[in-house]
């Protein structure tokens, strides 16, 4: 079993910033991809950013720019450093990780995100 434990989240005005943290642990022999996700209310959860093993990394669109992902291998964590938040980035985040042999991936539990003046 794998265990997500996420932190970051909180409220900010207009322009701030937030770094959202995902740390797993348990069964673990390294982990593929590590992402990002979020969910707003009345919408699909959607990708914001995710990275591979090796550091590849994608972002949507709306956060290109903004956003940054990045991950420590050591300690089975991913980060999402987000600057120039904006209202509509407003949502429950979601960590998102796929270990090596576990055959799926694994979720946390969200933190909300709040961009708010």
């Amino acid at each position: 079993q794998v265990q997500l434990e996420e932190s970051g989240g909180g409220l900010v005005q207009p322009g701030g910033s937030l770094r959202l943290s995902c740390a797993a642990s348990g069964s673990i022999f390294g982990i593929n991809t590590m992402g990002w996700y979020r969910q707003a209310p009345g919408k699909q959860r959607e990708l914001v950013a995710r990275i591979t093993e090796g550091g590849t990394t994608n972002y949507a669109d709306s956060v290109k720019g903004r956003f940054t992902i990045s991950r420590d291998n050591a300690k089975n964590a991913v980060y999402l450093q987000m600057n120039s938040l904006k209202t509509e980035d407003t949502a429950v985040y979601y960590c998102n990780v796929n270990p090596r042999l576990a055959g799926r991936t694994y979720w946390g539990q969200g933190t909300q995100v709040t961009v708010s003046s």
